[in-house]
């Protein structure tokens, strides 16, 4: 696709995805200390001189790296244009960094049981004269949470001290840094000496958890008098001035320290700047209403606010549950003859979703990366709705969807929500992405809710198409909402392009529809609070999710610095000849002349046919839908009919949008607090009017979601 830029004076921010390489988690150096440091008197100085200096074991690191500009000349017939420089950065995560080890008081040379004796006395006496007084509100909720934390306001840091085996469940964002121990969050463990990983518990999904397990997990070879000695080091290492006496004394050798940052990015900013998303990572309506939240200001200060009672459970894992996913790691970790290709349904809202992300972080404690291939259109992981995708994970997925959106390794433009339209065209797509698949990691396939009639043999079909391995069925209540995806049902079942393997159809059905291997059923039940019912609380429900994915991909145009958020209209779009590129619709038929109407103020999918596009000076209309790979989407925001150009806002890179000869519309729209809330526009907002017609070509009245329930769902109270 020939494009350029407007105004040679403005520069389009690429996202340069960072190469990060780790090893196997199996493969880490653990240094032990060495035990004759503590056989002398000066030996905790040489101790905390040795924790300073000591190498950190090999592992991936968020790093913020700035790529060399690329001078990008545009290839087309129209006037020369100046050239347009691209600066490629990287949108990461700071490193924490320390400030340089403090020397250990006088009293760390004295011996450590004696210490403990001593804060044990002195506890014991400050027991005894404050019995008869009665703790202040604030205090009691802090004692709630059974921890207990540190503010730097220097560097507006808190580091965190948790007892072995505590949980912390929480809402809101932060940046977690483990500085010793080892703790679990969705699965994932996040080890010492570590990168800061980014936790986002927004009130759309359950709460995270911070679950420690102390130092002595993983077979650590340091004893309590090493391990209290380090513990407390590390932390003095993080603050400016001397830590609390009664933060340090609530550390011990099976101890977890974790430090939280607040977490400021563009996608954050963006979208906490719409009125209707400010409180996106804050606490729903019924933790608000049950008075969940433990004050703590500590953890306000970051970010964070911790939650108790029947709202701090989190992740609710049944019995089925957890034997599910340890089947699963078991056949990652041989017990399998090949690489596990896990195949996940359910009806809607059971947690297919949440078991995905739980399964792949634990994957990937033990392997460098999972694939995942996206097949529901709907409520896509990692790239905006309409869209469906092969993606190689390498990082833990700590948050909901919309908080790791992603460019994928393979992707096509399917364009609506759902397939009911046209199912060929959507299993054709995916036989394109299965293709892809590399076969030397584990495959997690996520699948659409539903689950009825067509829905069904379109499961069948995955089952048989995909060689899976492991098919992981979820319901919920007394009885499963279809029939059991077993090897036996399998042998019987219809799909809807395939059929099951009977003798005559063995010589006659092509080998690639039919699956010889057996694969193994594992049935999940679903027990957390409303499993099987669709959410009705803010951002839980369906289309609301779908606009934050979509909101969270166009974030990536803001600036990577902290600053005003700028408008879709704001941004110099790219120049794209109509004669360069063909224009097709995947959802209805579209006559040629108002193809312009069609595509005008809406957003396209950017895709690569493999045969050139050539125009004869007016628009190329596609007859029909191509399946192709697609590098992203863009917005087109003007049609230019006397010079024969479109304007396209996105934020692929040039260097990308060269191969791009490709436009397809589908039924994905846009935001409407993106047209409704436009910053900075003063009178008539572009696009939106309350004086329309529906005889001009193109115009409709914006849908508004009222939480209306249909009469079908509606519960009687007999």
């Amino acid at each position: 696709m020939k494009v350029h830029k407007v105004s040679s004076r403005s520069q389009h921010e690429q996202r340069n995805a960072t190469k990060r390489h780790s090893k196997n988690k199996w493969h880490k150096k653990i240094r032990s200390l060495d035990s004759t440091l503590l056989n002398t008197s000066s030996g905790t100085a040489k101790l905390e001189q040795q924790i300073a200096k000591r190498e950190k074991p090999t592992v991936k690191r968020l790093k913020k790296s700035y790529a060399e500009p690329v001078t990008f000349i545009p290839e087309n017939s129209f006037p020369p244009a100046k050239e347009v420089k691209v600066e490629a950065t990287s949108v990461t995560f700071a490193h924490v960094h320390t400030n340089g080890g403090t020397g250990l008081d006088d009293s760390s040379s004295a011996s450590v049981d004696s210490q403990e004796w001593s804060e044990y006395a002195n506890s014991v006496l400050q027991n005894g004269m404050e019995s008869s007084t009665i703790p202040d509100t604030d205090q009691r909720k802090e004692d709630d949470l059974q921890f207990h934390a540190h503010l730097d306001h220097t560097h507006n840091r808190a580091v965190l001290v948790m007892k072995q085996d505590q949980v912390l469940c929480f809402r809101g964002k932060c940046l977690l840094t483990c500085l010793y121990g080892h703790v679990e969050v969705l699965g994932f463990t996040i080890e010492e000496g570590q990168q800061p990983y980014p936790l986002f518990s927004p009130p759309s999904h359950c709460p995270l958890t911070i679950k420690a397990f102390g130092n002595n997990f993983g077979g650590s070879t340091k004893n309590k008098k090493e391990g209290l000695l380090e513990a407390k080091a590390i932390i003095r290492k993080y603050f400016s001035s001397e830590p609390s006496k009664k933060l340090m004394s609530e550390v011990g050798s099976d101890s977890c320290v974790v430090l939280l940052e607040p977490l400021d990015t563009p996608l954050t900013r963006f979208l906490t700047s719409f009125s209707e998303l400010a409180e996106i990572f804050g606490l729903n309506s019924k933790e608000i209403k049950s008075q969940a939240a433990i004050y703590n200001p500590v953890l306000s200060a970051v970010g964070v606010t911790a939650l108790r009672g029947p709202c701090a459970q989190g992740l609710v894992m049944s019995p089925s549950y957890r034997e599910a996913i340890s089947s699963l790691l078991s056949a990652w970790a041989g017990e399998f003859d090949r690489c596990p290709v896990i195949l996940v349904c359910g009806g809607k809202s059971v947690g297919k979703s949440t078991f995905n992300r739980h399964l792949l972080n634990s994957l990937l404690n033990h392997t460098v990366s999972v694939e995942f291939l996206e097949c529901d259109l709907g409520q896509t992981e990692f790239t905006p709705p309409g869209c469906l995708s092969l993606c190689t994970v390498t990082e833990p997925l700590l948050g909901p969807p919309f908080t790791h959106m992603r460019d994928p390794k393979h992707m096509v433009y399917y364009g609506q929500a759902d397939c009911h339209a046209d199912i060929d065209r959507y299993l054709e797509s995916l036989k394109s992405l299965w293709r892809h698949v590399s076969g030397e990691s584990p495959v997690i396939i996520n699948t659409m809710g539903w689950i009825k009639d067509q829905g069904f043999q379109i499961l069948v079909d995955l089952i048989r198409l995909l060689s899976v391995t492991h098919v992981v069925q979820l319901s919920y209540g007394n009885a499963p909402q279809c029939h059991l995806l077993t090897p036996e049902f399998l042998r019987t079942a219809h799909g809807w392009q395939t059929h099951p393997p009977t003798p005559s159809t063995l010589t006659e059905e092509p080998a690639s529809h039919l699956t010889i291997r057996s694969h193994i059923f594992l049935s999940v039940q679903s027990e957390f609070e409303g499993a099987g019912i669709s959410g009705d609380m803010q951002y839980q429900r369906s289309n609301v999710l779908r606009d934050l994915a979509l909101l969270s991909y166009f974030s990536k145009l803001q600036s990577s610095e902290p600053g005003p958020i700028r408008p879709l209209h704001c941004f110099i779009p790219y120049q794209v000849p109509h004669s360069s590129v063909a224009v097709g619709v995947t959802h209805c038929e579209v006559a040629p002349n108002n193809i312009f109407y069609a595509v005008n103020a809406n957003i396209v999918g950017l895709c690569c046919l493999s045969e050139k596009v050539v125009g004869r000076g007016g628009p190329v209309v596609l007859s029909q839908t191509p399946i192709c790979q697609c590098v992203g989407l863009g917005v087109l925001r003007g049609v230019d009919m006397a010079r024969g150009l479109y304007f396209l806002v996105t934020p692929v890179s040039p260097s990308v949008l060269r191969h791009v000869n490709c436009l397809l519309l589908g039924e994905i729209t846009l935001p409407k607090v993106l047209l409704t809330k436009q910053h900075g526009v003063e009178g008539d907002l572009p696009y939106v009017t309350t004086d329309y017609s529906f005889e001009v070509k193109g115009a409709g009245k914006l849908h508004i979601y009222k939480g209306l329930t249909r009469p079908g769902f509606i519960k009687s109270n007999d």
